[in-house]
């Protein structure tokens, strides 16, 4: 073969491998780009409905075969600067569709998350999100839109789990200086500013005044089986956990932290939610620790410490004439400190329904205002309009309450038209905080029951018996 030859077929075969090997490299990138597209289907992340999941070149795939899917391997970067939403999307989609599976936020990482949706009901159940490492809200009004209700929000799922030893930080305190209208900057705590020495990098961001909706920075919507265990939850703009329409929800070992004049900043949240436990927990906030709001039943707390805070509350409920029910709620075995109120019952005037069938045992307070108070008067306005209609309020045992307050031990405000009734003290020792200082007696307005002990302070004031029948108007909006 002349020389010519052999070199025109040398290139014909080197020409030939070439284009086998571009039509290879073409078939993986084809097939890698379809995989990409089946991880992010059905992502409905807040403003992120068809995402492109991550950069080119990203491994997403990393946990196939796997049913763990950390959110490193779809795209986060955990500086706390850039923004993780959609890796945090794109983990979730591909978490959801394995029952049992676990998305990994790993700990040693920031991760700066805008609000999103980590949604079913498409999802298998029984998934787990382990917290571990650290998640924060941005701090720039342009995330917020006009304002939106929830930050990180878990919607219609079945056995989901969030746990392990990481922070949730809603960074609120940019909120709550709007709120409360301050010229004056407040210095931030070491949970508000992740970069608290690169304050320059951030100050246009503050500048901009956040929206008047605020949001509950973690919420569980339409869920059961819910479980939040290990993790904290602090500096929220608004509530700090809300559980609503959930059942079967199971809290512990959680730690809500906010400042004490942080305002409306719940620790717990309930509405609408049935066979709640929460316990093994501390909660420290600007409002109520445990808030339980109309349509709970089954309400379990014990061994859970409040303060600061607004204490263990039922209500307010019936606000604008409305109907509210709550039964079956036990508080057992709290520790109080520096609260406004101890344990709680207020509803509006104008309200329907009923609360009933509630006990308060083994509660220590300290350096508490109102220990026991059941108020039918509750306006959180600078005046209510009075009305005749009252959410029923009976059969609410108090029993061995015991420490110190610093204005007023007991107080009961009940309707008119539909007095307490139903109401027992047992073991109740409550003295001043301050031997000497300025405090008042206790105080009843058409409450009746029993005192089954002698108290401390004597309460007097507790009509024995039941209302009169003429008192006990028919409710027709009862429970």
């Amino acid at each position: 073969m002349s020389g010519f030859k052999r070199l025109a077929l040398t290139v014909l075969i080197a020409l030939l491998a070439c284009s086998s090997s571009f039509q290879a490299c073409s078939a993986r990138k084809a097939k890698y780009t379809r995989q990409l597209k089946t991880v992010g289907e059905g992502y409905d992340g807040y403003n992120y409905r068809d995402p492109k999941l991550m950069d080119e070149g990203a491994t997403p795939l990393k946990n196939a075969g796997s049913s763990t899917f950390n959110v490193l391997h779809f795209g986060a970067k955990g500086d706390g600067k850039a923004d993780d939403t959609k890796a945090f999307g794109a983990a979730w989609a591909a978490a959801c569709q394995v029952r049992g599976s676990t998305m990994m936020v790993p700990s040693g990482s920031v991760f700066l998350v805008k609000p999103i949706i980590f949604s079913g009901p498409n999802c298998e159940p029984n998934i787990v999100f382990q917290l571990d490492g650290k998640i924060i809200a941005p701090r720039s009004s342009s995330a917020w839109g006009s304002g939106i209700y929830q930050w990180l929000d878990f919607s219609k799922l079945q056995g989901i789990t969030i746990r392990g030893k990481g922070t949730i930080d809603g960074q609120g305190s940019i909120w709550w200086n709007d709120w409360t209208d301050e010229s004056e900057s407040e210095t931030p705590t070491a949970g508000d500013s992740l970069y608290s020495s690169k304050q320059d990098s951030i100050s246009s961001e503050l500048s901009a005044k956040m929206p008047d909706t605020k949001p509950t920075a973690l919420r569980f919507f339409g869920s059961s089986l819910v479980t939040v265990t290990g993790i904290t939850i602090q500096n929220s703009p608004l509530i700090h956990l809300k559980f609503d329409d959930c059942t079967g929800v199971q809290v512990s070992g959680v730690t809500v932290s906010s400042p004490g004049d942080s305002p409306n900043t719940d620790g717990i949240h309930l509405q609408n939610t049935q066979n709640v436990v929460i316990y093994s927990t501390n909660l420290a906030c600007g409002d109520d620790c445990v808030s339980i709001q109309t349509g709970c039943s089954n309400v379990f707390v014990h061994n859970v410490h409040c303060g600061p805070g607004h204490g263990i509350s039922i209500g307010g409920l019936g606000r604008d004439n409305t109907k509210a029910c709550v039964k079956n709620v036990t508080v057992r075995d709290v520790t109080m400190q520096d609260t406004l109120t101890g344990v709680r019952i207020k509803t509006w005037q104008g309200g329907s329904g009923s609360v009933s069938g509630v006990m308060f045992s083994n509660i220590q307070v300290s350096n508490v205002k109102t220990p026991i108070m059941i108020d039918q008067f509750y306006c959180d306005k600078y005046r209510c309009q009075n009305e005749t209609k009252a959410v029923a309020v009976s059969n609410i045992n108090y029993v061995n309450i015991k420490g110190t307050y610093t204005g007023k031990p007991v107080h009961f405000a009940c309707s008119d038209s539909l007095p307490c009734s139903g109401v027992t003290l047992t073991t109740i020792q409550l003295r001043p905080a301050q031997e000497g200082a300025l405090s008042y007696a206790p105080f009843c307005w058409e409450t009746y029951g029993q005192l089954k002990t002698n108290t401390i302070p004597p309460i007097d004031c507790l009509q024995t018996g039941k209302p009169s029948k003429n008192q006990l108007h028919a409710n027709g909006d009862s429970c």
